[in-house]
């Protein structure tokens, strides 16, 4: 029995599910616990999920054992999107947002389970998100950017055309001091080595031509994704001499 199993008949055998998660929920730390919040998310009900997200920002702050109870009831409803409960996407869109990263983090996670059932279900879905708020794109390209998910040349290729979407929204983005930008830009700065890795013969067209973009931010997230070692066991000549290209060009 692997841990995550473990914590599944743990979780079976106590009445009060909320006061085990946050005693084991590795919070306050540097990680919390995820086996644990996997366990919660397969063994959980809807009504359990709900009750787990009345821990909002305000009562449970980043860092805290009843942040962990929220991102467990967030996880939940991708189980649930998984199962066939179309609801629970509106769910994890709020989620995409919240102010807490690892609430956000747990929208991304909650729909890669989806992709992992149906992949197509999951781009139909945040479709609308690539071109909606800049954390909702941030969560799109995050759940779509999975190496394991990304097994079908059709269906990465509409990854690429995505990320491409969304880079193209940054690279028109006004305000650039915005912790929203900032969260959005990261995340480009390694999904572009995950879906170009999955498909290079296109991707890497797209990557060369953002890399002819002046714009600094834009230039930023392409040396991200070259510095990545997942590029370089793709193409390591080809990731040299796109870094070859980027240091002749001015900062």
């Amino acid at each position: 029995m692997g841990k995550r199993e473990a914590y599944v008949a743990q979780l079976r055998s106590v009445q009060d599910w909320e006061g085990f998660l946050k005693k084991h929920s590795g919070l306050p730390g540097p990680r919390g616990n995820l086996e644990l919040a996997q366990a919660a998310a397969d063994a959980g009900t809807l009504r359990q999920f709900r009750e787990w997200l009345r821990q909002d920002a305000r009562r449970a702050p980043t860092n805290t054992p009843g942040e962990f109870v929220a991102f467990c009831g967030v996880l939940g409803h991708g189980r649930l999107l998984a199962e066939g409960r179309a609801s629970a996407a509106t769910v994890l869109r709020a989620a995409a947002s919240d102010p807490r990263w690892r609430v956000r983090e747990a929208a991304a996670m909650g729909l890669q389970r989806l992709g992992q059932a149906d992949m197509s279900a999951l781009l139909r879905i945040v479709e609308p998100w690539s071109r909606g708020r800049l954390l909702e794109q941030r969560a799109a390209a995050a759940a779509l950017c999975e190496p394991a998910l990304l097994t079908s040349q059709p269906q990465t290729r509409r990854v690429l055309r995505l990320l491409d979407r969304i880079t193209r929204g940054l690279a028109r983005c006004q305000d650039r001091r915005s912790p929203d930008f900032r969260v959005l830009r990261q995340g480009l700065g390694y999904c572009w080595s995950v879906a170009v890795a999955a498909d290079p013969q296109a991707g890497r067209p797209l990557l060369e031509k953002w890399a002819e973009s002046p714009d600094p931010d834009v230039q930023w997230l392409v040396r991200e994704n070259l510095g990545k070692a997942r590029l370089a066991r793709v193409d390591r000549r080809w990731v040299a001499a796109m870094k070859a290209r980027l240091a002749r060009r001015p900062a």
